[in-house]
């Protein structure tokens, strides 16, 4: 078994800067990669940033704002948050691709359970 566990959501103003974490742990052979993705209310989850060895993918509206990096040795991601705006206001999910102690050959998605993020005056 695999968990992620995020931290580090909360209440901003606009401008402001939020910091998030997610640590994985449990059964863990390799992590291939680490990401992060957000869902606003009515709206479907959608790619935020991910971090894949030293290849690191940005949604567009993002780019500029946040930036993602990985601890291996803690298996843990971050994504620093600068310039919110109201428009970043979602739950935010960790994404890992592991590959597992009882399968190492075969990589598998987890999710964390999501943290909330609320850019608002």
């Amino acid at each position: 078994q695999v968990q992620l566990v995020e931290s580090g959501g909360g209440l901003v103003q606009p401008g402001g800067s939020l910091r998030l974490s997610c640590a994985a742990s449990g059964s863990i052979f390799t992590i291939n990669a680490m990401g992060w993705y957000r869902q606003a209310p009515g709206k479907q989850r959608e790619l935020v940033a991910t971090i894949t060895g030293g290849m690191i993918k940005y949604a567009d509206s993002v780019k500029g704002r946040f930036t993602i990096s990985r601890d291996n040795a803690k298996n843990t991601v971050y994504l620093q948050m600068n310039s919110l705006k109201p428009e970043d206001t979602a739950v935010y999910y960790c994404n890992a691709l592991v590959r597992t102690l009882d399968n190492p050959a075969y990589g598998r998605d987890h999710w964390g359970q999501g943290t909330q993020v609320t850019v608002s005056s």
